[in-house]
């Protein structure tokens, strides 16, 4: 879990950024689409996979009619829509490992961009499962304004893995399958999350090379910048 609530804060800081905020809600309503599509269903409560994206979005504040949009979008016949997900595995500069998740309706283009930004960066891009081991898969639940006690006593019958505090903001770990449970708890109780998302949580970091932190810094920007990588996750402190 080291480092997590770091790489948290950054991404929360970052989506703070008004030039970000539109690229962030394109990403977010395709995620939403193909949510829609794989379950089915536009209602969140039939879909849980939907309702782990809309909690997504609203952690990001993402205006409703957004989200409406892109479940009518989902629930259409278009086949502009056809998305597949993918993660791409590999090692930036340093040997920092790097997962990205992308939806991409063209995967030839998809894995030759995210290669491309490997190799610039003086890294590699590498097979299924070749970095994957130094991650947990968890759903993050981050709450301000709360204390440790104050939450354990609400999720005192809740599937959670972990709770922590830095810096006033109480992180909340659990397994992907109980994300949405553990969501609703806190909805019922009126608890407002700072974001909630299922992340790839390194279990240990890396120290990055001064020498090398421009490179890799320009890797995450690359990944970040690109229509289909909605998320990248990583190992450095």
């Amino acid at each position: 879990m080291s480092g997590h609530n770091k790489w948290s804060k950054i991404h929360r800081k970052k989506g703070l950024a008004d030039a970000e905020r539109s690229n962030v809600y394109t990403k977010i309503g395709k995620e939403i689409m193909v949510a829609v599509k794989l379950g089915g269903s536009g209602d969140p409560e039939n879909n849980s996979k939907l309702k782990e994206v809309i909690a997504k979005a609203k952690s990001n504040n993402m205006p409703n009619d957004n989200i409406k949009r892109a479940i009518a979008k989902g629930l259409g016949d278009s086949t502009d829509n056809n998305y597949e997900a993918m993660i791409y595995e590999g090692y930036g500069p340093a040997g920092i490992a790097v997962m990205v998740e992308a939806l991409t309706n063209n995967k030839n283009r998809t894995a030759g961009d995210v290669r491309s930004y490997f190799d610039k960066s003086g890294g590699a891009l590498g097979v299924s499962g070749s970095v994957a081991f130094m991650f947990n898969h968890l759903g993050v639940i981050n709450v301000a304004n709360q204390t440790e006690d104050s939450l354990l006593e609400i999720l005192l019958d809740s599937p959670i893995e972990d709770l922590s505090t830095e810096d006033e903001m109480v992180t909340i770990t659990v397994k992907p399958e109980n994300f949405n449970a553990v969501l609703t708890v806190l909805e019922q109780n009126n608890i407002k999350t700072e974001s909630a998302n299922v992340e790839w949580v390194p279990t240990s970091t890396v120290a990055i090379p001064e020498e090398k932190s421009a490179s890799f810094e320009r890797l995450i920007d690359n990944l970040e910048s690109n229509d289909d990588v909605q998320a990248v996750y990583h190992n450095a402190e």
